[in-house]
């Protein structure tokens, strides 16, 4: 059974990138073309990211429900 695994995003990279496509395409010196290659790219990065900051906002939400079962309804009283 073959397994898949999803390829890690250098969120921070993506993120440069996207700035980068996001310029060229508001210089306005692409051609029609260029400008939908660049268009496509920078709609795929921004996907990545979202898909990036999904994966993390998930990975807190765990480490924080995991966090909350270790306290003990004991140690809340004084708070």
């Amino acid at each position: 059974m073959a397994t898949t695994k999803k390829k890690s995003v250098d969120l921070e990279k993506s993120m440069q990138d996207l700035e980068k496509v996001v310029e060229q395409l508001e210089s306005g010196d692409l051609s029609l073309d260029k400008s939908l290659q660049q268009f496509e790219k920078g709609v795929k990065l921004s996907r990545d990211c979202q898909a990036a900051l999904t994966d993390a906002e998930q990975k807190v939400q765990v480490l924080l429900d995991s966090e909350l079962k270790d306290i003990a309804p004991e140690d809340l009283e004084g708070q």
